[in-house]
């Protein structure tokens, strides 16, 4: 028996060895054309193709893991790597752009070219998805926030003026670089996405996605373009005669098929997404879905048969302030806003970790049975190993009087929205926080505090230096002042008479909406902030962004008190030593309230004590061997340590 069993395992590697790449099967008498949609299935270069394909987003996984989970992907059966294109990092600042080593806060992930090669690399063809929208549960669904700063004369995800502006300006920096990379010029990229999922608008511009197409095209763009949508939607979102229909679901597999069959005859079938998972928004339960879902859909997708892309392969994390929101009521006014956890874990087929789940060998399996183009895939490559740290202790503390002091300001008549300050080269505010200051207030007993509309997202209202708002802790406090769930919020603000006061409203940012309203500004924008139905002029507004170059240049920091303060939000720093080459980790946050935790000035992620994420996940790229500032910016009841753990964790509160 065990003969036999090496005999058979040897002649498996022999045949295994005498297969070709994928590259070498579709390549191997030189290319001559790129893949095409015009008969019922994929041709590419001459030769039939069925398309399995994983998303990995670039940025949502640190680049020094990039081959390592392009490997994974290709080990599971793979034959191509889909990404979006994050262009709210890309174009960082109005004008100014970060493909790698451009200065941003995220320049070590925008190495896109790379990115692209490494997928080549590895045997593995391409699918961009450039956007100029793309959702994907991020900040904003891509879009940069400066676009916002031309007010109600800007309208996105149609053939509007000012916004064609900028996608033009965009697409003619992004699309030359993308065409160096295109199959028929050697590169890896076999397919373009045309915008996304956009017969959910109901605008059916296709003014709009004609002059993208264009745009694309005036750029060199020679490969296949592709829209996707729902399939029930039909083709509200697409020229028919211009892009192949690719279609978004994780049901009714037969019905869904059918129908983009029938919108599309005689064209190749594919499902652009197949959501393998899902995600988590905060104060909410976390989500899974379960293998057997997963394998029911998934086989049904290749047995139909169709080309599909697993969304996602791996779901990564939403470094920083960089994850999304949905609005439930689809207005403006921030009425429905429900934020998105920075772990974008999707209960996909790899864990935001990298580790390996019962949905990869699932879908490894499945690729076996059904794919019947045998090409040779790499060995399963070996999980990287987690540490456990020692307990960082904090020492230093630094109040929010001294952040902003050092904070850059600016000065207005009435409360504007951080987009509309002039900072960041007339780009505005991004990310983080934002302090509404005024002084000189004179205050008689029970006064009360009125901010028009809605905050967006959240507000610390703060007299003389202390908190007077209450705590956000649990998930049904968001119905309590303070948060964007209440209209026209009232909350008094001292019980003495009070002279030559000062009134400081700290708001922070949660995400912008990436999907169910399209012009999200922050802060405190909506109406006037009234004192005892007075409204209040001549303010001064701070941007607390906690870009890495200004955290690690703060001064005036203290030893931290021995007495646990909760009045006014503190910025807390810790260190944590490693001997040898650092290992990835999660910290571990439920003991604190909620705010945002920084790794050598990097932000990590943001933390909330109501859950569902209680631990973020740390990549050892971020860490270095020796000393790490570990700081957390908490907006109220700090813990005394920060915790590592190496599993993630999930409650609510």
């Amino acid at each position: 028996m065990f003969s036999l069993i090496f005999v058979v395992g040897l002649l498996t590697q022999l045949v295994a060895s005498d297969l070709p790449t994928n590259y070498e099967y579709f390549t191997s008498n030189g290319i001559h054309s790129g893949l095409s949609a015009d008969q019922s299935e994929f041709i590419l270069n001459g030769k039939t193709l069925k398309i399995y394909s994983g998303a990995i987003h670039y940025f949502r996984v640190p680049r020094a893991y990039w081959r390592d989970r392009i490997r994974k992907l290709r080990a599971a059966g793979c034959n191509a790597v889909e990404t979006y294109i994050a262009w709210n990092l890309h174009e960082y600042e109005s004008g100014s752009y970060d493909f790698g080593g451009g200065g941003s806060e995220m320049s070590d992930f925008l190495y896109l070219e790379e990115f692209i090669k490494t997928a080549q690399e590895e045997d593995l063809f391409v699918i961009i998805r450039s956007g100029p929208f793309i959702c994907a549960e991020f900040e904003f669904g891509g879009y940069p926030s400066f676009i916002l700063r031309d007010g109600e004369k800007l309208w996105v995800r149609t053939n509007n003026e000012y916004y064609m502006n900028y996608v033009s300006r965009w697409f003619n920096v992004l699309m030359p670089i993308l065409a160096k990379h295109q199959f028929t010029k050697g590169g890896a990229i076999i397919m373009f996405q045309v915008e996304n999922e956009y017969a959910l608008t109901g605008y059916q511009d296709h003014n709009y996605l004609w002059h993208l197409r264009q745009l694309m095209l005036d750029n060199g763009i020679v490969e296949l373009l592709v829209t996707a949508d729902n399939p029930w939607k039909g083709t509200a979102g697409t020229y028919t005669e211009y892009f192949l229909m690719t279609g978004n679901f994780d049901s009714d597999v037969e019905k869904n098929l059918d129908d983009l069959k029938a919108l599309q005859p005689g064209r190749p079938l594919m499902v652009m997404e197949y959501w393998s998972g899902w995600f988590d928004y905060w104060s909410r339960s976390h989500t899974t879905k379960t293998l057997d879902n997963f394998k029911t859909n998934y086989s049904a997708i290749l047995a139909y048969p169709a080309s599909v892309n697993l969304y996602m392969f791996i779901g990564g994390t939403s470094f920083g302030f960089l994850s999304g929101a949905q609005n439930l009521a689809f207005d403006d006014l921030n009425t429905g806003f429900l934020p998105m956890t920075n772990s974008y874990d999707y209960s996909a087929l790899l864990a935001e970790n990298g580790d390996y789940t019962d949905k990869y060998w699932a879908a490894k399996e499945l690729l076996a049975q059904y794919n019947t183009i045998q090409t040779k895939l790499p060995d399963t490559p070996e999980l990287i190993s987690r540490v456990y740290y020692p307990w960082v202790s904090m020492e230093k503390q630094l109040e929010l009087s001294y952040l902003i002091a050092q904070a850059p300001s600016f000065q207005t008549s009435s409360p504007v929205s951080m987009e509309n300050m002039d900072i960041n080269n007339g780009s505005g505010q991004s990310y983080g926080y934002v302090v509404y200051r005024k002084r000189g207030l004179n205050l008689p007993k029970n006064s009360v505090l009125k901010i028009e509309g809605r905050v967006c997202d959240t507000v610390i209202v703060l007299v003389n230096g202390k908190r007077v708002s209450p705590v956000l802790e649990k998930a049904a406090d968001l119905n309590n002042f303070g948060t964007w769930r209440v209209n026209d919020s009232t909350l008094v603000l001292n019980s003495e008479e009070l002279v030559d006061a000062q009134l400081d409203l700290l708001v922070s940012n949660w995400g912008r909406v990436n999907v169910g309203a399209y012009r999200q500004y922050k802060g405190i924008w909506q109406g006037d902030v009234l004192i005892n139905d007075e409204p209040i002029y001549s303010w001064i507004m701070y941007a607390l962004e906690f870009k890495q170059s200004w955290t690690n240049n703060l001064k005036y920091w203290q030893d931290v008190s021995s007495v646990v303060d909760n009045s006014s939000p503190t910025l807390y720093k810790g260190y944590l030593w490693i001997d040898g080459t650092p290992g990835d980790t999660y910290v571990y946050m439920e003991e604190w309230t909620k705010g945002v935790v920084i790794v050598n000035g990097f932000v990590l992620s943001r933390y909330s004590k109501m859950g569902p994420q209680q631990t973020l996940y740390l990549p050892a790229p971020l860490l270095k061997e020796g000393q790490n500032e570990i700081v957390v910016f908490e907006e109220f009841t700090p813990a005394t340590q920060v915790k590592f753990v190496i599993e993630p964790v999930y409650n609510n509160h």
